[in-house]
């Protein structure tokens, strides 16, 4: 037997110096939430670990974050109910909770990487990434609201926009308006291929943005294609997307490998707030090893194509050193 590849794994040298795939905090966006509020911290009980922050800590969660060696940040709002209307009228509006939080965190932190989330859900009033009329989500009236949110945050210094609404040709409207606007160094990081999945409910429940009648499957993917992201993605790459991301992770590692190999874009993973959540159970559980289990996780997102990983496990992985 002339190959044995045992050979190459007798010892961890060995193991390490033969290694494909590495994982540092350079490929790690930690999502945050915001509130309103001063010295606000509250957590999000399907989230072990993970909280809101009022934007004074806020920015004291993102400077012990840079000192671990993490940069990137997403972030997104907890909007009271009073606030939210049909046609998301306070995503743009001056001095919102959002719109504030950006411009202190980029003036206090202005190496920080600011992602800003586009999307109406979480200022709506009926729940929904777009506008609803008599049950039907209307596409291109939705882009008007999605560029007027993304022009307000490039102004209040957002480093890279990422839509996660759906809505067709919304990356070719807001690169359009971005670059007639002054903010052609604004990157785009697209949500290319979201599923309509049964991974977000943590999320929905840290920002209170569940649909309040009926759901997403009119503009977010079937969970059974794969091809169909090609053509999302296609239409991405020619709009303008300077990254394509995959949403969910886990139960989506061959879309993250399918997009990897066709298009030369980098891409995105988003390991959702139910992968976060099914960990965290089975680890305070006893059922697995925790640091060996979301180690593995992150790893897979990298094996598969994935550059850049927004994951609620970010920080934790830095302070723990389990990243070494």
């Amino acid at each position: 037997m002339l190959q044995r590849p045992r050979r190459n794994r007798k010892s961890a040298v060995i193991r390490d110096m033969i290694q494909e795939n590495h994982l540092s905090a350079a490929n790690l966006i930690f999502p945050l939430f915001i509130i309103e509020g001063q010295n606000q911290k509250t957590e999000v009980s399907s989230m072990p670990g993970i909280y809101r922050h009022s934007i004074d800590n806020l920015l004291r969660e993102i400077e012990s974050c840079m000192k671990l060696g993490l940069y990137a940040f997403d972030l997104f709002p907890n909007i009271d109910d009073s606030l939210k209307d049909k046609y998301a009228t306070v995503s743009y509006k001056k001095d919102n909770l959002y719109l504030r939080a950006i411009e202190v965190v980029k003036k206090n932190f202005p190496e920080a990487c600011i992602v800003t989330d586009v999307a109406m859900d979480p200022y709506s009033s009926d729940g929904h990434d777009g506008i609803v009329e008599n049950g039907i989500i209307l596409n291109d009236e939705t882009l008007v609201v999605l560029g007027k949110m993304a022009l307000a945050h490039a102004e209040a210094g957002a480093d890279i926009i990422a839509p996660s609404d759906m809505m067709d040709g919304r990356i070719g409207y807001i690169r359009q308006l971005l670059d007639e606007n002054g903010f052609a160094h604004v990157s785009l990081m697209s949500y290319t291929a979201k599923y309509a999945s049964a991974f977000y409910g943590p999320f929905r429940d840290a920002l209170n943005s569940a649909p309040k009648a009926g759901d997403k499957k009119t503009y977010q993917m079937n969970p059974a294609n794969s091809r169909e992201a090609l053509i999302e993605a296609h239409l991405d790459a020619q709009e303008g997307a300077d990254f394509l991301m995959v949403k969910p992770g886990l139960p989506y590692l061959d879309i993250i490998k399918l997009l990897h190999d066709n298009f030369d874009l980098p891409i995105a993973a988003y390991n959702v707030s139910g992968e976060y959540a099914m960990l965290k159970a089975a680890a305070q559980n006893g059922w697995l090893d925790e640091e060996r289990a979301i180690m593995e996780t992150l790893m897979s997102f990298r094996r598969a194509g994935a550059t850049s990983i927004l994951t609620y496990h970010a920080k934790e992985v830095l302070e723990k050193k389990w990243l070494v």
